[in-house]
């Protein structure tokens, strides 16, 4: 077998075509001996949400980009169930690495009962509070950071160096 595919990669060769280096990484003998490269890794990511109405009307969602979906429901669609009963308050979600994990976690919040689905938000988010502002913020800056350690300091007017974090160089970058 090895003189056959050796004898295979001379003419592949002798076409003027070298294996995983022809126009567009096309490659004529991967049946044989060869494999295209690698796919990069990719992290993926997938989301289940729950999202509610100022009346508490609930939609049980997946979706593999939560901020962007997030986004299309308060455009109120319309036509959309979230338009129609102005659903656009995320309340609940969860991440998972697996598409299938997500999926099967969604079939089941949406076999859930209602009442199973607001104990189940009430749990993590008591009062309802909408999450999306959180997650669409832009990330805080070190110094931000750094004004909001001291603006907790002064609040608190602590007196003595207990239980203080010591100071820490900004991260390089």
């Amino acid at each position: 077998m090895s003189d056959f595919m050796s004898a295979l990669r001379q003419v592949i060769q002798g076409f003027g075509l070298s294996c995983l280096s022809s126009p567009k990484g096309i490659c004529f003998c991967s049946a044989f001996f060869c494999y295209p490269p690698s796919m990069p890794v990719r992290e993926c990511q997938f989301w289940v949400s729950i999202l509610s109405s100022c009346s508490r009307e609930l939609h049980v969602g997946m979706t593999n980009a939560l901020i962007a979906r997030t986004t299309k429901h308060r455009e109120h669609v319309a036509g959309t169930y979230t338009a129609r009963y102005a659903i656009d308050r995320l309340v609940y979600f969860e991440y998972f690495q697996y598409v299938n994990n997500a999926i099967a976690r969604e079939k089941a919040l949406k076999r859930c009962s209602r009442a199973q689905k607001i104990e189940l938000i009430e749990r993590l988010n008591p009062t309802w509070e909408d999450s999306f502002s959180k997650l669409a913020a832009p990330a805080m800056t070190w110094e931000q950071a750094q004004a909001d350690v001291e603006a907790n300091k002064t609040d608190e007017g602590s007196d003595g160096d207990e239980g203080e974090i010591p100071e820490a160089d900004p991260p390089r970058g």
